[in-house]
């Protein structure tokens, strides 16, 4: 990868150990399985919406969640787990195949699993779980596909796996519609705590494809150094009253003597969500047109003050050419007290022993990171972290499409329940045992078993919860309560443009992320800033704008 690919927001959000993978282009498989269609624009109605709520099993949070998306929060974890499924959803049923790409090392198999035993005793059934490295996850994808040997349950690349995927999906995945829509929703309790915004992603055609593996619907903004910003004059992120008063902050909060500076690697995103810039496009309710991201003037101010920022030195040296790649190179420097600002997803910050919290206290306890909020009047924050990607479900005869949702209703139990321990934490006494305040510490076998990635074939909104640290977990769910009521509306969430979804997150991500780089470290001056939205659009933006325009209209009709 070349030292120039952007830092890929989607990458630094999909896990909380810390492990980052760039977006590189992926084999398509070229009109798979849906007889050379073109690929067409179209609505995803919320009418095939599953009813969501809140789970409640009876473990009590000790900061509540919201059916919105604020998380549940815990202090400490359940003495006493309890169960979320009845009865075994696999007892009587055919031997499930799974294929989902992991981001951990490879884990024990079955035969020396005990956290993987005992989940299929307490399924009823055996499920045939294949971890694929993320790495290799595009390409083993598409062998699957050209070879017709695809498993009862996938993930779907992130990078892009077919020419055509509602054209694909429609030839090869079960429609959910029937099972899941509306109230249908409520056989499966686990999945129904799934936020719509997630479910609204797998709309494809008219037909709802997949189950969400969700996030927290925002990635958040970065985090910073408290102690830093309050030694600074703010001690309340408040009293950040916009964009200028952030570049004062900056100014005083960089101290090269002391090799220490306001930002490491990137604060463009939080800029721009300050400045109140929609998450790749806005939409105008009353025509339906279409506005990318870097045509509104919002945008534009973020980069001009992310270049004032450069310019002043307020970046970490050579932080702002760091890759995707390179992440654990900037955040561990960020980590060691070389700057007050940097930009992350919010995952790994509760993360044990290598998250913010836990990493930046073993190198000195008055490091004080928190999660960072857009600020100003006119702040939003992104739908940028509604799910890490989409299981899918194999075409099936109705009967067996149950079972599996099932079994995926049984991965995604949630926190504290006796099925979440098993697959998060394994077998107590084997996999995992408890410190002195009763919270799970997994043993050197459990580490190994508990690798199997069960939680990639569904997941609800993850809770927050700390073994360590009540205060951190207060930090996280007070920054999730603020960013959730302030999100800004993605209008790509009601509309599917084909283009899009092939190029938005790949080639015309590296295009722009590129593009401000070299206007942002000076290489290349503003001006280049009106050069790079016509080549923006040019390459794609502007088919996707039409293409989703054209979805509008068909929905109006």
């Amino acid at each position: 990868m070349p030292s120039s690919t952007p830092i890929d927001r989607r990458a630094l959000l999909r896990t909380g150990a810390g492990l980052c993978l760039a977006l590189t282009a992926a084999p398509l498989v070229t009109a798979c399985g849906d007889g050379g269609t073109k690929a067409r624009a179209g609505t995803r109605s919320a009418a095939l919406l599953p009813h969501t709520t809140v789970r409640d099993i009876g473990v009590k949070p000790d900061l509540p969640g919201t059916a919105e998306g604020v998380p549940q929060a815990f202090f400490r974890y359940p003495a006493k787990p309890l169960p979320a499924v009845r009865g075994r959803p696999l007892k009587g049923a055919e031997p499930v195949s799974a294929a989902m790409e992991t981001f951990a090392p490879p884990p024990a198999g079955r035969e020396r699993n005990a956290a993987w035993q005992a989940i299929e005793k307490k399924l009823g059934g055996t499920v045939d779980l294949t971890a694929v490295p993320a790495d290799d996850y595009p390409s083993k994808f598409s062998t699957m596909v050209a070879g017709d040997n695809l498993p009862d349950l996938f993930m779907y690349p992130e990078t892009g796996g077919v020419d055509n995927k509602a054209g694909f999906l429609a030839a090869t995945c079960a429609d959910l519609t029937p099972f899941l829509a509306g109230d249908e929703v409520e056989a499966y309790p686990n999945l129904a705590a799934i936020p719509k915004g997630a479910w609204q992603k797998a709309i494809y055609d008219g037909k709802l494809y997949g189950v969400p593996i969700s996030r927290a619907v925002t990635g958040g903004a970065g985090f910073y150094r408290h102690d830093l910003f309050a030694g600074a004059g703010v001690s309340d992120l408040d009293e950040i009253t916009g964009l200028d008063r952030f570049t004062e902050l900056c100014k005083e909060l960089t101290r090269p003597k002391q090799d220490q500076y306001a930002i490491m690697a990137d604060v463009t995103n939080l800029l721009a969500m300050s400045a109140g810039a929609p998450y790749h496009w806005r939409m105008d309710a009353k025509t339906g047109k279409f506005t990318a991201d870097l045509e509104t003037d919002e945008y534009r101010l973020a980069v001009e003050t992310a270049r004032k920022l450069h310019r002043a030195g307020c970046f970490y040296p050579g932080s702002l050419g760091m890759s995707g790649a390179q992440k654990a190179q900037y955040t561990d420097l960020f980590k060691n007290g070389k700057a007050a600002y940097v930009y992350d997803g919010m995952p790994p910050y509760l993360t044990p022993s290598t998250g913010y919290v836990a990493a930046m206290a073993a190198v000195d306890e008055k490091y004080d990171p928190r999660p960072m909020t857009p600020f100003g009047a006119g702040a939003v924050s992104w739908t940028d972290n509604l799910s890490l990607s989409t299981t899918f479900i194999k075409k099936a005869p109705a009967a067996r499409v149950k079972q599996l949702l099932a079994l995926a209703d049984f991965v995604a139990a949630p926190f504290g329940s006796e099925e979440y321990t098993l697959i998060n934490y394994g077998v107590e006494g084997t996999d995992f045992t408890r410190d002195g305040n009763g919270n799970p510490v997994l043993t050197k076998r459990g580490t190994q078993d508990v690798a199997a990635p069960w939680k990639m074939l569904a997941s609800a909104v993850p809770a927050v919860f700390s073994p360590t640290s009540k205060d951190a977990v207060r930090h996280a769910h007070a920054a999730y309560s603020k960013m959730i009521p302030m999100l800004a509306p993605d209008p790509t969430l009601s509309v599917f443009s084909p283009t899009w979804e092939a190029k938005g997150t790949g080639s015309l991500h590296t295009l722009k992320q590129d593009g401000l780089k070299d206007i942002i470290s000076g290489r290349k001056p503003m001006s280049a800033y009106d050069s790079l939205v016509k080549d923006y659009l040019d390459k794609g933006a502007g088919k996707a704008r039409s293409e989703f325009e054209e979805a509008v209209q068909k929905g109006k009709k």
